[in-house]
């Protein structure tokens, strides 16, 4: 039996509390574009902000002094600038990752596993099914559906090892769905509260 250590249990339940911190303001007046009406001005010059090719992987494993630096790197670049920072912080969080050749479902030690993730990048399958995980299939990063649990994934891969029996209290977010159903016709997201 492993003994999760308690510094592993309290960043794991910060992370908890920094990733369902969520505001419910969500009205949006757009600005006037002084042509006497509201539509937005898309005049000017933009920059990137912030990127989440997949979610919460930004939150995790990019230190808090290079949030901005990765939010504006483009993916080409990422990985030569980021895995080994995914790395150091993906072994000091999981222990499904203590040990020397420890690996995770995917078969990936945490290497592989950070050379996957520094890339924020979504993968699509052109020739197969389209979802973050189907343990019936065993699809797995191959897109993503509506319904996916993204971050009941994402927990697995980091907290379950090989298996995803490991770590069974880190490995599940319990939200198994949506709190609204999703539509059956475009644009298929849930109707707004």
């Amino acid at each position: 039996m492993k003994i999760i250590n308690i510094k592993y249990l309290i960043m794991t339940l910060a992370l908890a509390a920094i990733s369902f911190n969520c505001s419910n303001d969500d009205d949006f007046t757009p600005p006037n574009n002084g042509g006497g009406n509201n539509e937005p001005d898309f005049s000017g010059v933009y920059a990137q902000q912030d990127q989440m090719g997949r979610p919460a992987v930004n939150t995790v494993f990019v230190s808090s002094g290079s949030k901005n630096m990765f939010n504006t790197t483009i993916p080409t670049q990422q990985n030569a600038a980021f895995q080994s920072m995914f790395q150091t912080n993906l072994e000091a969080l999981s222990p499904a990752f203590a040990n020397p050749g420890d690996m995770n479902a995917l078969g990936q030690d945490s290497a592989a596993f950070t050379t996957l993730l520094a890339t924020d990048v979504l993968n699509l399958s052109l020739d197969g099914e389209t979802t973050f995980y189907n343990p019936n299939s065993g699809a797995l990063l191959t897109g993503r559906a509506l319904t996916d649990d993204v971050i009941t994934v994402e927990l697995l891969l980091i907290f379950g090892g090989e298996d995803f029996t490991e770590n069974p209290t880190l490995s599940n977010d319990n939200v198994d769905a949506n709190d609204k159903p999703f539509l059956t016709s475009f644009p298929y997201l849930a109707s707004p509260w």
